[in-house]
């Protein structure tokens, strides 16, 4: 009985494999990133920061009530920075305490740690040009790989937010996440206030 099932076994695969492998070679997704230049703003903002060359600066159309609030696309890696920004002296604004926008802002970060591996804050100080703050660097499958603050402590307040538009896949995405977070930092060391 054994024999016969080796012999039907052995002629089973013997005429089911007609056709000859032929090994794929393994491909991968090919990203050019341009070269780093970057530009001051050119709009006249109560905040200055240089951008890559090739961003635009977009006005955030989702709030057309805050003339500051813009988006910093890149068309190109189908990502963009969301920038906010609070006047702390405006007796309008009912979100103008400093801690609760700080706190606001870590909220926002550590909203995604359901899908975080980590989550790293680094503090920024820069006294020059009066300017400190928290950025926070998401690790793992998150819609938000960087978010950071920046204030003065007593007039301004900006917050920023990268998002990539894509599903999120740390594997796929991280050439791309590594490649606009030395943008996202060279935005947050170049800041000034107007």
């Amino acid at each position: 009985m054994r024999i016969k099932l080796l012999f039907i076994a052995g002629v089973f695969l013997y005429f089911s494999c007609n056709e000859k492998y032929t090994p794929k070679p393994r491909g991968f997704f090919r990203i050019n990133f341009p070269e780093k230049e970057y530009d001051a703003i050119a709009d006249k903002f109560p905040y200055s920061f240089e951008v890559p060359e090739y961003s635009a600066v977009q006005p955030d159309s989702r709030n057309p009530g805050e003339p500051w609030w813009i988006n910093l696309e890149f068309p190109q890696n189908k990502a963009e920075v969301h920038i906010s920004y609070f006047n702390l002296q405006d007796n309008n604004n009912p979100r103008k305490l400093l801690a609760e926008l700080m706190e606001e802002t870590r909220e926002l970060a550590y909203k995604h740690s359901v899908k975080a591996n980590a989550i790293e804050e680094q503090v920024y100080l820069n006294p020059e040009n009066n300017v400190f703050g928290t950025l926070y660097r998401i690790t793992g499958n998150a819609a938000s790989p960087m978010q950071f603050f920046l204030t003065d402590s007593t007039h301004n307040f900006l917050r920023g937010a990268l998002y990539i538009r894509a599903t999120p896949d740390i594997d796929s995405l991280r050439p791309v996440v590594e490649f606009l977070e030395r943008d996202v930092i060279h935005l947050i060391e170049t800041t000034q206030w107007e």
